[in-house]
């Protein structure tokens, strides 16, 4: 994947982000550890996130927060030594210790199932799908939502949460939708008819010169 240069800085400089890394300390004869496996994350108010509704069980949900998983990698030669797994591990263990965060979350795209088996492996509990979440070149795809329960956090299971989570995963998926559609709509507006269109109340407001005059300006930009 691909970042900015300032989110490096911000991993560098720990403005806001915190960071673990995993290092092979066998090659000594070159006088340097070797950065081998990495991980970030930022602490954000649960309120923020797209998981807050399944917190309105607690009646101190304002001030609950979650641990976000940013980026986790892991050099290709080192893959299948659990270096991930402790990565996360501390991920964990950290949020953990934060009294009143409740989890630890992230999003996965839809076709990268190793994460997605991975994810599962290490119990984390995959609790929405959006649709559309991920808009890469050119192409929409959707993201599954994981999320890790610590001190106390857990999914909604009364009826009444459950209804509610639902709901508000439908409002988020129709306003998507509709934005979407909108979106076409304008694209597909040739601009000569809203030149006509122009044209046309340029005709029928003639005996309003302020009308006129915004309206012909309007006109004149159709044609540049």
């Amino acid at each position: 994947s691909r970042y900015e240069r300032e989110f490096f800085l911000n991993v560098v400089n720990g403005n806001g982000v915190i960071s673990w890394g995993a290092v092979d300390t066998s090659r000594s004869d070159e006088g340097r550890d070797e950065l081998i496996g990495f991980v970030t994350t930022r602490m954000i108010a649960a309120k923020d996130s797209e998981i807050e509704d399944l917190f309105r069980y607690n009646n101190s949900h304002k001030d609950l927060t979650l641990l976000y998983i940013l980026t986790l990698g892991v050099v290709d030669s080192y893959r299948n030594l659990g270096i991930a797994s402790s990565l996360v591990r501390e991920v964990i263990k950290h949020a953990a210790s934060v009294s009143n965060c409740r989890g630890v979350y992230l999003h996965v795209i839809s076709y990268n199932q190793p994460a997605i088996n991975f994810y599962k492996k290490m119990l984390f509990k995959l609790v929405r799908r959006l649709p559309m979440f991920y808009y890469i070149r050119g192409q929409h795809y959707d993201s599954y939502l994981f999320v890790y329960y610590v001190n106390g956090g857990r999914t909604p299971c009364s009826p009444l949460e459950i209804v509610t989570s639902f709901v508000v995963d439908f409002r988020a998926f129709l306003k998507m939708l509709v934005g979407k559609i909108w979106r076409k709509e304008e694209k597909s507006i040739p601009r000569w008819s809203r030149c006509k269109e122009s044209t046309t109340l340029l005709t029928s407001q003639n005996n309003n010169s302020n009308n006129k005059r915004i309206i012909a300006g309007e006109d004149s930009r159709c044609h540049v």
